[in-house]
């Protein structure tokens, strides 16, 4: 008997509506997943790294938070942090830093939630498995 095989897309994006709130309730209700969306309302499913690609990750994070502690000019975040964009896509950058005035602007449920801000500084890894454009495309939501 063969094997059957299954071609899935190199990642699954699916197009539904949800509102910012339903979009939170869907990431908390599955905290086993991680999910972002773009601006057009595609949810993107983020699948689990690589060690390797993991280990350069909490690197990079380890050392935006060395230096940032040394100067004390804004709040590092981690892959887990998402952020509502200009644009109205929720996206979770590998790595990012936001200036601490414009972090403490935000009210207390905007911080605790998807900040609505574009990050300051945001580090974005490529895998040995992504092309450049794949990647000139993970981060266009930056230009927004």
């Amino acid at each position: 008997m063969a094997t059957p095989t299954i071609s899935l897309p190199p990642r699954l994006e699916l197009k539904i509506d949800l509102t910012e709130e339903q979009f939170w309730q869907l990431c908390h209700k599955n905290g086993d997943l991680q999910f972002e969306m773009t601006a057009t309302g595609k949810l993107i499913v983020m699948p689990p790294t690589g060690g390797t690609t993991s280990d350069r990750n909490a690197d990079l994070t380890f050392q935006l938070e060395a230096w940032n502690r040394q100067r004390r000019l804004g709040i590092v975040f981690d892959s887990s942090g998402g952020f509502k964009l200009p644009n109205g896509a929720i996206r979770a950058p590998d790595c990012s830093w936001v200036k601490l005035d414009r972090w403490n602007a935000l009210t207390q449920d905007e911080q605790d939630r998807f900040a609505p801000l574009c990050p300051d500084f945001v580090v974005e890894l490529m895998s040995p498995s992504d092309t450049l454009p794949e990647g000139s495309i993970s981060i266009s939501y930056l230009a927004a």
